[in-house]
C-alpha cells in the first residue's frame, strides 16, 4: 500500500514527519485480518531512539482489531493535520478549479502486543502527556489498585515498529504565485491552521 504523492507535495525530512506525528497524535489505525480490514481512531504515543520510531497505543479488548494486529504483515497509522477547502475564486490566474489543502503522514510498520506491565506504563504515560500543563493534572497513578486492574483487563496495548514514513503536505506548492492570496483567504475564513501549515512549507526552490 502506498500513498499517491506528486513531487510538489512530498515531505521526506524525518524530523519534520516525526514533529508532525507528535503534534497530531490522534491517528487512524488500519490493519487487515481474517475478517478483512479493521479501523480504529485512537491516540498514539510516538517514541524515537537511534533513528527508529515506535508508536504505542491501546484499544478496547472488545475491539476485534487487537486480535489481528500481531499477525498483520503491515499496519498503517494515518496522522491528519489541518485541512481546508480552497476556492478558485481566490486565484489571480485562470482557468482554475477548486481543491483541498491538507497535510498527512502515513506510518507503516509491524505490531506486537504488550504485556500487562508495559500496558500499565503506557496508560500512565498517555495520561501524563495530555494532562501536562493543566492547573491540576489528573494522575492515573492515584487511582485505586483494583480499579486499575479492571481497567487493564478491558484494554489491549500494542507497539508498532515503524518501517516506512510517507508525508504528503498538499499546500498549494504547485501554484506558488497564488500562495499569499490563499493564505489570506484561509485566515479570513477562520482556517488559520491550514494557513500556518502553508507558511511553514513553501515550495521547494528550483
Amino acid at each position: 500500500m502506498s500513498l499517491y504523492i506528486p513531487k510538489h507535495f512530498r515531505v521526506d525530512d524525518p524530523d519534520a514527519l516525526y514533529d508532525f506525528i507528535e503534534k497530531n497524535a490522534f491517528a487512524t489505525l488500519v490493519s487487515s485480518g481474517p475478517r478483512g480490514l479493521h479501523v480504529s481512531h485512537i491516540p498514539l504515543l510516538p517514541e524515537r531512539e537511534g533513528g527508529k520510531i515506535r508508536l504505542l497505543g491501546h484499544v478496547a479488548r472488545g475491539n476485534d482489531q487487537w486480535e489481528a494486529l500481531e499477525g498483520a504483515n503491515d499496519v498503517l497509522a494515518i496522522f491528519h493535520g489541518a485541512h481546508a477547502y480552497v476556492s478558485p475564486g481566490w486565484y489571480q490566474n485562470h482557468p482554475s478549479v477548486p481543491t483541498w489543502n491538507y497535510a498527512v503522514v502515513h506510518a507503516h510498520g509491524k505490531a506486537r502486543l504488550m504485556d500487562e506491565a508495559e500496558l500499565h506504563d503506557l496508560v500512565v504515560r498517555l495520561s501524563n502527556t495530555y494532562e501536562n500543563g493543566r492547573p491540576k493534572p489528573w494522575k492515573a497513578t492515584e487511582l485505586p489498585a483494583d480499579f486499575v486492574d479492571n481497567l487493564l483487563k478491558a484494554i489491549v496495548g500494542f507497539e508498532i515498529e515503524v518501517t516506512r514514513l510517507e508525508g504528503k503536505f498538499k499546500l498549494s506548492q504547485n501554484r506558488p504565485a497564488e500562495i499569499p492570496r490563499v493564505i489570506e483567504a484561509l485566515e479570513r475564513e477562520g482556517e488559520g491552521g491550514t494557513a500556518e501549515l502553508m507558511r511553514g512549507h513553501p515550495p521547494a526552490k528550483g
